[in-house]
């Protein structure tokens, strides 16, 4: 990766500053468990009690992709009980996963970017408990699985209709952070958008924050005055410019269409049901292995979707004909936007094209 520095790496340093500022003013973080309702054991399944420790706020997109599964989870396993922390600095997710053993859950999912090695630490002195950590390193036997998004199928497929229907030949990406994590995604794209049109540019900010929406709109706003005609939202919030100058626009890891229902067209959602799904099956069925579940957060299991995408019918994209600007809708039609999507789509899932996995800093044309 050369001088790249990874997520692991760069929220590690973050994470060492601010957990010694929090210990320094006194503040701590404990478990403090949410009353379940009296349970009568499944005949036949063991008893789960999954808990979840994440960096951020529940509200902050990836935290709450993951913190739905587990939602659902417990809607649809009568065997399986969730509860959650939240906005743990990384220095006290390792001290929190000891306290939620030690109060008796049995299945922790963590958010470990900024604690990687700690958090194994913890893991290896509780073989019996299962760990599913989001990590950008590898499975740990005999008890840690990890995850992380892999939308980047999605994401090239949102470059390919950013490239058929820009019209200056110049798109805009706003992104958070050059780390591997983000760098798959907008290469996607771009990869995706240069496949369907060589002629374009794509142009590429970095913010450097994961949530600093007035940021992320100057961004989107120099863009735009510097041609860009499209626009993919890696970050929130790019919307207010685009909405107010009628750019069409893909959003990131949710469904946003509802944030500028007349310029986002769709982007790359990410679903942790699958990988969840999977996690309680293994239990379940005496079947568990730590394992990296990458291949349940993407398109072929499920994990990696098109936002909105129902097949190429007037009803796709939330009914997307009556409900995005004319001339965005103009641009769809007139490049048979939708039948390439499908055509697109259909050759993922079957296997006959792969979109490729470039994690390195994506070069702005």
């Amino acid at each position: 990766m050369g001088s790249e520095v990874g997520r692991r790496e760069f929220l590690k340093y973050t994470a060492t500053a601010v957990g010694a500022f929090l210990v320094g003013v006194g503040v701590g973080w404990a478990v403090k468990p949410t009353p379940q309702p009296v349970t009568t054991p499944t005949p036949g399944l063991p008893e789960i009690k999954a808990y979840f420790i994440p960096s951020t706020p529940i509200e902050e997109p990836w935290v709450g992709v993951v913190h739905h599964a587990l939602q659902k989870a417990a809607e649809t396993y009568p065997n399986v009980t969730y509860d959650w922390t939240e906005n743990v600095p990384y220095a006290e997710v390792p001290r929190v996963m000891r306290e939620a053993v030690g109060s008796g859950y049995n299945l922790i999912f963590a958010d470990v970017f900024g604690c990687e090695e700690e958090a194994r630490d913890v893991a290896k002195d509780y073989p019996d408990v299962y760990f599913v950590l989001g990590s950008g390193m590898g499975p740990v036997d005999p008890n840690v699985c990890v995850f992380d998004d892999w939308i980047h199928e999605p994401a090239y497929i949102c470059g390919a209709i950013a490239g058929l229907i820009t019209e200056s030949n110049i798109v805009g990406v706003v992104g958070g952070y050059a780390i591997p994590e983000v760098n798959r995604l907008i290469n996607a794209f771009k990869a995706g958008a240069k496949d369907y049109n060589p002629d374009v540019l794509v142009k590429i900010t970095f913010i450097n924050s994961w949530y600093d929406p007035p940021k992320a709109a100057d961004a989107a706003r120099a863009q735009v005055d510097a041609g860009a005609d499209v626009m993919y939202a890696e970050r929130y919030d790019p919307f207010t410019v685009t909405r107010e100058k009628k750019i069409p626009t893909f959003g990131n890891l949710l469904d946003q269409w509802e944030l500028a229902p007349e310029v986002v067209i769709t982007g790359p959602e990410w679903d942790m049901w699958p990988a969840v799904n999977e996690v309680i099956s293994m239990i379940n069925e005496d079947r568990w292995q730590a394992k990296d579940l990458a291949e349940w957060t993407m398109m072929a299991k499920g994990g990696a979707k098109l936002a909105g995408w129902t097949g190429p019918t007037d009803d796709t994209w939330h009914g997307y004909r009556d409900r995005l600007d004319p001339s965005i809708v103009a641009k769809l039609d007139e490049n048979n936007v939708l039948n390439i999507v499908d055509k697109l789509i259909k050759d993922i899932l079957s296997g006959r094209f792969k979109v490729p996995i470039n994690e390195l800093v994506p070069v702005s044309d």
